[in-house]
């Protein structure tokens, strides 16, 4: 339970997804991982870290394919014949093979960065807004593995007003809100 909500803190589902309807976009997300890989690959070399790394970067954040969607994906394409990896100090990078560059350019539309339609629009300061919600989630994490019951029943609390406040700033219905993080700054 736990690990669904962080999933969904990690992977925001768009604006108008239910948390629910967020597993089918995680499960949409991993089947784009091939074209990811293949694109990337068609740049230059890249081991499975940088794969996963460079897909979160050029997808603002919003898709980070887990190692267990990317490693098999990149063996049943070494098996495939449209790549290939090389040992080097521990490290396996793999490079496209002339058959998979060929792929990549016969099917060059259909593999236009496949990131680009994981991407959310929302709108200015949500990327840091998910960020916050991420590191919130850490921090829970950290009471639920190390805190007492009493700080777990704090926590709780803590969260539960939380949550309250979001929905009122929604609602307009704020008091006195005092300063934002950006004015703060």
């Amino acid at each position: 339970r736990c690990w669904f909500l962080l999933l969904c803190i990690r992977r925001p589902p768009r604006a108008t997804l239910s948390c629910s309807s967020a597993a089918l976009e995680v499960y949409k997300r991993e089947g784009n991982v091939r074209a990811a890989i293949l694109v990337l690959l068609a740049e230059e070399p890249r081991n499975g870290y940088q794969i996963i790394q460079e897909i979160n970067e050029r997808s603002g954040g919003a898709w980070k394919p887990s190692p267990g969607a990317v490693y098999p994906a990149l063996q049943q394409l070494a098996d495939e014949g449209l790549i290939a990896g090389d040992e080097a100090g521990g490290r396996r990078t793999f490079h496209l093979t002339d058959e998979g560059r060929a792929h990549v350019e016969e099917n060059a539309d259909r593999l236009a960065e496949p990131w680009a339609e994981m991407t959310p629009d929302f709108g200015e300061g949500v990327p840091e807004l998910f960020k916050q919600a991420a590191q919130t989630g850490a921090a829970v994490m950290q009471i639920v593995h190390s805190g007492s019951s009493a700080q777990v029943a704090q926590a709780k609390d803590v969260l539960a007003e939380t949550r309250r406040s979001l929905y009122r700033i929604l609602a307009d219905d704020l008091e006195d809100p005092g300063p934002t993080a950006a004015e703060e700054e």
